[in-house]
């Protein structure tokens, strides 16, 4: 039975996380941010979003230290940079957008997929040069 609130809390903080990006990124975009609380939340929310990390996730227990540490007290400093009132009606913006359904951006989605495919002819054809 403890395990099973152990998971559930871990599930809400996780929750918490993902709903705390995303009010960052909709904070980044509200002219009350001041210029240097915009410039640590857009680096906060990228390297959440980032595929990259400091450090790799393969090295044990050390790579997971990013996930659990790092991107929690960059978000928690992020979130005291912004005044209170611009938190408030972020909250009340992501709320409504996560009700209507995630907006999607096609454009995007595609720009990165050719992204990674010209990466991958580009790394094939480094082997095949390499091999041969």
């Amino acid at each position: 039975m403890g395990e099973a609130k152990a998971l559930e809390r871990v599930k809400s903080k996780a929750r918490e996380i993902k709903r705390n990006i995303f009010v960052l990124y909709l904070a980044y975009k509200d002219p009350r941010v001041p210029w240097y609380a915009k410039l640590f939340t857009i680096l906060v929310v990228a390297y959440a979003f980032s595929p990259i990390d400091l450090i790799p996730d393969f090295i044990p227990v050390l790579g997971y230290l990013d996930d659990l540490i790092i991107v929690p007290l960059g978000i928690t400093l992020a979130l005291k940079m912004i005044p209170t009132s611009v938190i408030e009606d972020c909250k009340v913006r992501a709320e409504e957008i996560r009700k209507n359904g995630k907006p999607k951006n096609w454009v995007t989605g595609a720009i990165i997929i050719l992204v990674w495919i010209l990466l991958a002819i580009w790394i094939g054809s480094m082997c095949y040069k390499f091999f041969t």
